[in-house]
């Protein structure tokens, strides 16, 4: 009688979360180019890999490229291979892959640990700002988030159920974290765990963690690619552990510094449009610990909220005293965020609170700027700023109306259950704004994949690339969207050859004195990176 009742309902929230996933994740993979100098890198690393089916040693244009490990690189060199080409969206396909396997987890820890907040928890996890646009991303901060969270959640199943599978999961995930990103993977889970375990004085889950075949599948999974590139390439411990590592952590190698408390706006952005879910929730869980002292630990009830608030809390302080800064190192923490947003409602739920007039109001106010800001998007990416005219107004008009609508829906008497449907409608109009109007506009003004069609415009063969007076990333996407190395002037490499010269706009008397004899013609202007295109004939 039981399983007639749970598995129709099972069914749906599958298709549901097919169809979100399928859409949040999925859905415009390449709408725009490979942005920044991260993803064409990543991207050029795996198709060479691919290329020379060499599965140990990343490379870039040739040479060994030892800052990240290779399982971003695994995982698109397979998708390369099973997608139609080597494309932006092939690169991407990974993070939504990993995206979506993260979703899958926590549906299916919540239904076995925490039933009835299944549904919640993924669909908030799925809707984050941080997942969405980090599944966009050819980049390894979904691997490792994945990897990472998935670990967590074995563990935190190993210590409920003290089922050894769960820790075999575990570590076997830890492993993947290692080979996304390094050691910052069982770093991190050591530190959550260990504080864990203090605050709920249970010493004796330290031993029981520290699994003899546990530990033996980590090293079986995660050494065998470590002593291989090390093996073939001695310089990969000084120049990976020690100063991509620890150097990037204690010194602004890269430059890349921010303010310590950097991440904690980030974060709160991260989190939309949950974030004033999320600020409850953490308010609520404080004033039970500062109220009830010692006996808020000490009951299992407590011990879940207590795991996310730790596992929320400790990526963002780790990083937040790293001398250098990215968005994406916080992204291991908003699926706890996000599991506290759901424990959270489900809470109200199970004693029947409606929702306040201010909290309703205030939450359509976010959905509101969410939708604004997406709609808005296009403008700043073509100004680099907010410009108010026709589109903005129209834009604040139909934030308002959505804010408006959400907040009544959050008024009515089925609140509650209308909050995690009424949030996801803004999330996918937010989304769908970007792919469709925003999309075209940041294709255009940050993506190499626009300069590069221009040149293969003029030439389908593989000429020769100069650059002069022009960005990194563009030189990176234009050598991915190429598969050849372009060869910037200023470093004194001027081919002798025939070739297409990218540079900045304004530049044509400088480049004729830095080609003396040679023919220089114009080829045509990409106005919106301000570069000129030109043919420069041969020696």
């Amino acid at each position: 009688m039981n399983t007639q009742r749970t598995n129709p309902r099972t069914r749906t929230d599958v298709l549901l979360l097919v169809a979100f996933c399928g859409f949040l994740f999925f859905y415009g993979l390449g709408a725009f180019g490979l942005l920044g100098a991260d993803e064409p890198r990543y991207a050029q690393v795996a198709r060479e890999m691919l290329d020379r089916s060499d599965w140990v040693t990343p490379t870039l244009q040739g040479k060994p490229w030892l800052e990240k490990p290779v399982l971003y690189y695994w995982q698109a060199m397979l998708s390369f291979r099973v997608a139609p080409g080597i494309t932006d969206q092939a690169a991407r396909l990974p993070a939504a892959f990993d995206a979506a396997m993260l979703i899958a987890v926590i549906y299916f820890f919540l239904r076995r640990f925490r039933p009835g907040s299944e549904l919640d928890g993924a669909l908030i996890t799925a809707s984050c700002a941080a997942v969405v646009g980090f599944a966009h991303a050819a980049a390894t901060d979904m691997p490792l988030a994945t990897a990472f969270a998935i670990a967590l959640l074995a563990w935190y199943a190993w210590y409920e159920s003290r089922r050894h599978i769960y820790l075999a999961v575990f570590y076997i995930f830890l492993a993947l974290g290692t080979l996304a990103k390094g050691p910052v993977a069982p770093a991190l889970s050591a530190v959550i765990i260990f504080f864990f375990v203090a605050v709920k004085r249970d010493w004796r889950a330290i031993p029981r963690t520290l699994w003899i075949p546990g530990i033996v599948l980590y090293l079986a999974a995660m050494l065998p690619w470590y002593i291989a590139v090390q093996m073939r390439h001695p310089e990969f411990f000084r120049f990976f552990i020690l100063e991509h590592n620890l150097a990037r952590f204690s010194q602004d190698v890269y430059h890349h510094r921010q303010p310590f408390w950097f991440y904690l706006p980030v974060f709160l952005l991260a989190m939309m449009p949950w974030t004033l879910v999320l600020i409850l929730a953490v308010a609520e869980r404080a004033r039970l610990i500062w109220s009830e002292g010692k006996e808020a630990f000490s009951s299992s009830e407590d011990s879940w909220p207590l795991f996310l608030l730790i596992w929320m809390l400790v990526p963002i302080l780790f990083f937040s005293a790293s001398q250098s800064k990215l968005p994406g190192y916080i992204l291991p923490a908003v699926p706890a965020g996000a599991l506290l947003v759901a424990e959270y409602l489900a809470a109200r739920r199970g004693e029947e609170k409606k929702l306040s007039p201010v909290f309703a109001a205030a939450h359509g106010v976010v959905c509101g700027l969410l939708i604004f800001a997406a709609l808005s998007a296009a403008s700043i990416a073509l100004n680099h700023h907010l410009l108010w005219g026709t589109g903005t107004y129209v834009a604040a008009a139909s934030a308002g109306v959505f804010a408006l609508g959400i907040t009544a829906a959050l008024l009515s008497r089925a609140g509650l259950r209308l909050m995690r449907p009424a949030t996801m409608i803004a999330v996918v109009v937010s989304v769908a704004a970007i792919i469709r109007l925003a999309a075209p506009v940041i294709d255009a003004t940050q993506s190499a994949r626009p300069i590069a069609e221009s040149i293969q415009a003029f030439s389908r063969e593989p000429v020769p690339i100069a650059l002069y007076h022009i960005n990194r990333v563009q030189e990176y996407g234009l050598e991915f969207y190429l598969n050849r190395p372009a060869q910037p002037y200023e470093s004194g490499n001027v081919p002798a050859a025939a070739h297409v010269l990218v540079a900045a706009q304004g530049t044509q008397s400088q480049v004729a004195q830095l080609v003396p004899g040679r023919r220089v013609s114009y080829l045509t202007s990409i106005p919106a990176q301000k570069l000129e295109l030109y043919w420069v004939g041969k020696e």
